[in-house]
């Protein structure tokens, strides 16, 4: 009758039922089956470490420098490059936040081809045989567009503290850039140390975009969950658990098929352009005048083109808001707007080269414009990568590290119940510090599984660690808790107890603190490592050792009543 009594108190303590619950919860999440076709099986997650695969090691190129150069050289450069026009610069005005360029020219020059150039709102005459062209632009835009158009890339200005930061999406050295300057009487701008502000790389905004864009083409193709991880800010890797290196290269390189329809009729539409026919895609902007997110891109002069004879020939020009432009990425629609009635009194006349993608004023519209930025390069990497390195795990070497890894695990977990057994030579005493061993495992791994988080070689070095803490926590709980080989009186107890508790969350939380640089600075499997890790120690301080304490304290007073009877 007293046992029953003792261990249904045990039952009603909070944290035995929070213990249970996440024990269950754990095995849930795991699911671990047998079938006779598939043999066991579990909702665990592997890595290539365990599963057999391929990885890629992949360098962002591009360079972010500030620069400075002549108006009125820029405007000559940009005008030579696109139009193959050689210009007479009349005269250039820099204000603070405008440049106004007048030049003239031989040839006839039209509106069309100044909106083609994409650096701002022009002003033509012509007379005597001389166009003359007034150009209001600014010296950002003049630079981002001589350096694309040179580049044949993209060039993004941004505002910081000290000046205009230009980031250039290719690999370019500072000599390279400062050749570039020097045709138009530019260079790179020096710091107050007189060092020209040039590094190689890009922003982490590139970086974190990169990243993004592959991890949702990855994902997309339903293969099975792919890690995108980034090394600082010029290096991403790539594991595809699962997938040989040839296919790895294949998906990595091949972008998804992005084609903009329209609506002619009902739900029947016509197609107007693929992706290939978007010359460049910008970063999401914000109008304030109309109070929207957007994304602008530019098309070909072939897709301009086709887009403004469809426009006119299924009457999307005299009735815009009945032909919406539906964009379609690998055949799933991902954007469905009709024309603005600005845009399709503008194609009645001349196609359209620069379009602007609005998504809406919300929070939510932000991110669907951010979205929409992803699949309008459809797939397509907004720097080039170079493949630093690959590698391959075979599959049947990816098994036999798993079955070694749970070897290894069950070795050390046999080395530590003799060690503990030797130590106490008490069955009762180490079969709850086993079993609580174990229960941290299982929740370990039912974490695992309920995030789907991939278990590599890292994760299982990270659990033995876990492990093998435990057990040292369980032992301070053990050494405090007995007094002379038994449990003391209860004020005693109480104290050894909270003594025991406090060297134990303060040795966790110093692990948690060692560890948490390798999860922030994200040093590849290291990472994987240090996250089992933490993550093992919170389960053991929150939910398995306070449980541990109170069994022990039961097992102990059992063992006091059995010899004072």
């Amino acid at each position: 009758m007293r046992d029953d009594e003792k261990q249904q108190s045990l039952l009603k303590d909070v944290r035995v039922i929070v213990f249970i619950l996440a024990i269950l919860g754990s095995i849930i999440f795991i699911h671990p089956w047998y079938t006779s076709d598939e043999g066991f099986t579990t909702n665990l997650n592997y890595g290539l470490d365990l599963e057999g695969g391929s990885w890629l090691q992949l360098k962002l190129q591009g360079a972010v420098a500030q620069l400075d150069a002549d108006s009125g050289l820029l405007v000559k450069e940009i005008v030579n490059i696109n139009l193959a026009e050689d210009i007479t610069i009349a005269s250039t005005d820099e204000g603070e936040d405008e440049v106004t360029v007048t030049f003239t020219s031989a040839s006839v020059l039209t509106n069309n081809q100044m909106d083609q150039l994409g650096v701002g709102q022009t002003t033509i005459s012509r007379s005597n045989n001389v166009t003359q062209v007034v150009l209001h632009s600014t010296k950002e835009t003049l630079i981002s567009t001589y350096l694309g158009d040179t580049l044949k890339t993209e060039v993004i200005p941004t505002l910081i503290s000290d000046g205009v930061e230009y980031e250039i999406r290719t690999a370019i050295t500072q000599e390279e850039l400062e050749a570039l300057m020097e045709k138009v009487g530019g260079s790179i701008v020096t710091d107050i140390n007189g060092n020209p502000v040039y590094k190689e790389g890009v922003t982490t905004e590139t970086r974190d975009l990169t990243k993004e864009i592959l991890s949702d083409k990855l994902n997309s193709l339903g293969l099975k969950d792919i890690p995108v991880k980034t090394v600082g800010d010029d290096y991403i890797l790539i594991d595809f658990a699962g997938v040989d290196l040839a296919t790895a290269k294949n998906i990595a390189e091949k972008p998804g098929k992005f084609e903009i329809r329209i609506i002619t009729q009902g739900n029947e539409s016509k197609h107007v352009l693929y992706g290939d026919e978007i010359e460049s895609v910008s970063i999401v902007g914000y109008q304030e005048d109309s109070g929207s997110w957007y994304v602008p891109f530019t098309l070909t002069d072939e897709g301009a083109q086709a887009l403004q004879e469809i426009a006119i020939e299924t009457g999307a020009t005299q009735d815009p808001m009945s032909h919406n432009l539906v964009m379609y990425l690998d055949e799933n629609e991902v954007y469905s707007a009709p024309l603005s009635y600005s845009a399709a009194a503008k194609l009645e006349q001349a196609p359209i080269y620069s379009w602007q993608a609005s998504t809406g004023a919300d929070e939510d519209s932000k991110t669907r414009a951010e979205e929409l930025q992803i699949h309008l390069r459809a797939g397509a990497l907004p720097v080039n990568v170079e493949l630093m390195g690959s590698g391959h795990v075979d599959a049947a070497l990816g098994q036999q590290f798993k079955t070694q890894a749970v070897i290894a695990g069950m070795i050390a977990l046999l080395a530590v119940a003799f060690v503990v057994f030797r130590k106490y030579n008490k069955p009762a005493i180490l079969i709850p510090m086993v079993s609580t061993s174990i229960s941290e495992v299982i929740m370990i791994l039912g974490f695992a599984a309920a995030i789907g988080w991939q278990l590599d070689l890292a994760s299982i070095a990270g659990i033995i660690a876990a492990i093998g803490t435990g057990i040292d926590h369980l032992v301070i709980i053990t050494d405090e808790v007995l007094y002379e080989g038994k449990l003391p009186p209860r004020k005693v107890y109480l104290s050894r107890i909270t003594k025991a508790f406090g060297i134990i969350f303060a040795a966790s939380a110093t692990t948690i603190i060692a560890m948490s640089p390798l999860v922030i600075m994200g040093f590849g499997s290291l990472k994987g490592f240090a996250i089992t890790t933490i993550v093992g120690v919170l389960i053991g301080i929150l939910i398995a050792r306070p449980v541990y304490g109170k069994v022990i304290h039961e097992v102990l007073a059992a063992g006091s009543e059995a010899e004072a009877e």
